[in-house]
């Protein structure tokens, strides 16, 4: 037994030696935002962004920060935590939600459910989404939270996590009151989550006409809805999302369309009429599809294994953390953009699965356009005496 305890000992020290890497987790660098040009673009409206949704660039900005009433864009925030509701399994689609005295009481714009009335989660997010149903956002928040009170406070928790410093909600409809405001700049945010991480939503928003049956104790009947997006109608590449209109917040959208793999996001608020909002939003997602292109890298290639310190095999499987996504607004040549891997000689146990190993860094000249993650494909746990005892018996005998 004299040489295999010589070999192991020897194993031993010299893995002992070796010391530990770097911390494998930090902070991903952001795509820079577009400096945009006021003089290429004219908007009538006080207030306008355009956002380009799979990057979250800035395009385009006018008095993007100052604090407006929203009207019923308010809602985009309402159908995100319905969405995000439906992707916990808190609720289903096919639920039935019974309308409170308090949901049925709402003015403005609605769909005239009465007290005791009953649909399903899937007519309320129709309600919402196309006739743009104060009663209808009512109910679903009392549905999902137990109040109207305790839905508003989960809305503003929401917008706190996006980076909505701009935003306050009162209510979850969109109904005038005291300090019920948010920016432009801020309802990009929130449609930009919505539209992402629930693209769902354009299968609600770009119905143009459907109806619902009421029934109640006065019987059943049939009522229309209307998409209140003109948009849907008169631009060609529209896909949603949210009007909205009060005397206070005169007229606001926010438009979404995607054309040639882009998608973007036009935000007006306080438009003097309704044609305004339109041709505001139409001359923002023309300068937009005519002035920017998209460069992906879906990072589909397989990447070689990295040897493993202290773990229990000697190389770990590694992967993109996800495709790469760069928006040019000038006339970039996207041939010339080149991928560098920044990896380490090797990494040392343990790695949890999706740590991040390295980089994938773009760069167009000196200019660096960005990076991706290059992460764990899976655990790797730090060996411990068996294992090396293990290595060391397998080397000997064979």
């Amino acid at each position: 037994m004299q040489p295999i305890l010589s070999v192991f000992l020897c194993l031993h020290l010299l893995i002992c030696s070796i010391l530990p890497l770097p911390s494998l987790i930090s902070n991903t660098k952001e795509v820079p935002a577009t400096e945009s040009s006021s003089a290429e673009v004219t908007i009538t409206a006080p207030s306008a962004v355009l956002m380009e949704a799979s990057t979250g660039t800035i395009i385009y900005e006018k008095d993007s920060h100052t604090r407006r009433p929203p009207a019923s864009v308010t809602k985009i925030m309402t159908l995100l935590l319905i969405f995000e509701a439906l992707e916990k399994g808190n609720i289903t689609l096919t639920d039935t939600v019974t309308v409170s005295e308090h949901a049925a009481s709402m003015g403005g714009s609605q769909v005239f459910l009465e007290t005791g009335e009953r649909q399903d989660v899937e007519t309320m997010i129709k309600c919402i989404s196309i006739a743009s149903a104060n009663d209808a956002s009512v109910a679903m928040a009392e549905f999902i939270s137990g109040s109207e009170e305790a839905f508003v406070a989960q809305m503003n928790k929401k917008a706190a996590a996006l980076g909505m410093k701009d935003t306050t909600f009162i209510n979850c409809c969109g109904l005038d009151t005291d300090n019920h405001l948010t920016s432009a700049h801020d309802i990009a945010l929130m449609s930009r989550e919505l539209t992402i991480h629930h693209p769902q939503i354009h299968d609600y928003c770009t119905i143009w006409m459907d109806t619902i049956t009421h029934v109640t104790a006065k019987g059943s009947s049939e009522f229309g809805l209307t998409n209140t997006n003109k948009l849907i109608r008169q631009y060609e590449y529209a896909t949603g999302l949210k009007t909205g209109s009060t005397s206070l917040a005169k007229f606001c959208l926010s438009a979404t369309a995607k054309k040639d793999g882009m998608e973007l996001i036009a935000v007006i608020m306080g438009a003097p009429t309704p044609k305004d909002r339109f041709s505001d939003a139409a001359s923002l997602l023309n300068y937009g599809f005519s002035k920017c292109r998209i460069y992906t890298d879906k990072n589909q290639e397989s990447l070689p294994d990295i040897p493993v310190k202290k773990g229990t095999t000697d190389t770990l499987p590694i992967e993109y953390h996800n495709e790469f996504q760069y928006l040019s607004c000038d006339d970039m040549d996207f041939s010339s953009i080149e991928k560098v891997l920044s990896l380490p000689d090797s990494v040392t146990a343990p790695v949890k699965k999706g740590d991040k190993i390295g980089e994938a860094v773009y760069r167009i000249g000196e200019k660096e356009l960005g990076s991706t993650d290059i992460i764990a494909k899976k655990d790797m746990i730090q060996a411990v005496f068996a294992d090396y005892m293990q290595k060391v018996l397998r080397f000997y005998f064979s």
